[in-house]
């Protein structure tokens, strides 16, 4: 199962970026071609941000759909697979997005005591 080494690299970037200030929310973005299980990836997280500032956090996954350019005819094809062809029959298909795993953004609870009048 490598959605957890990927897990594990995802909470140290958000630590790293976020100076281990209490993180509320992570919201990722996993292409359908990424080859990550979105329900592997939410288990591995909640073992992974124990005891760290994610601890407790929400996990957002927003899906992204697959798209490749046909090279012989030019049109656009959704893609679920990287073995789809387009609709006119051809197998000559570029993959151009899908393959995306990303950190969208990440919510950081805001200490009050340190805002100042």
């Amino acid at each position: 199962m490598h959605e957890l080494s990927i897990t594990q690299s995802i909470v140290d970037a958000v630590v790293e970026h976020t100076g281990g200030a209490r993180v509320c929310s992570v919201r990722l973005e996993i292409g359908a071609l990424s080859g990550v299980e979105a329900d592997a990836l939410r288990f591995c997280f909640d073992a992974v941000t124990r005891g760290t500032p994610l601890d407790g956090a929400g996990l957002v996954i927003e899906p992204a759909a697959g798209l490749g350019r046909c090279g012989r005819c030019g049109a656009d094809v959704p893609l679920s697979s990287f073995l789809d062809a387009c609709p006119c029959g051809s197998v000559d298909v570029d993959v151009r997005s899908g393959q995306q795993l990303r950190i969208l953004d990440v919510e950081v609870e805001r200490d009050v005591r340190d805002l100042r009048m």
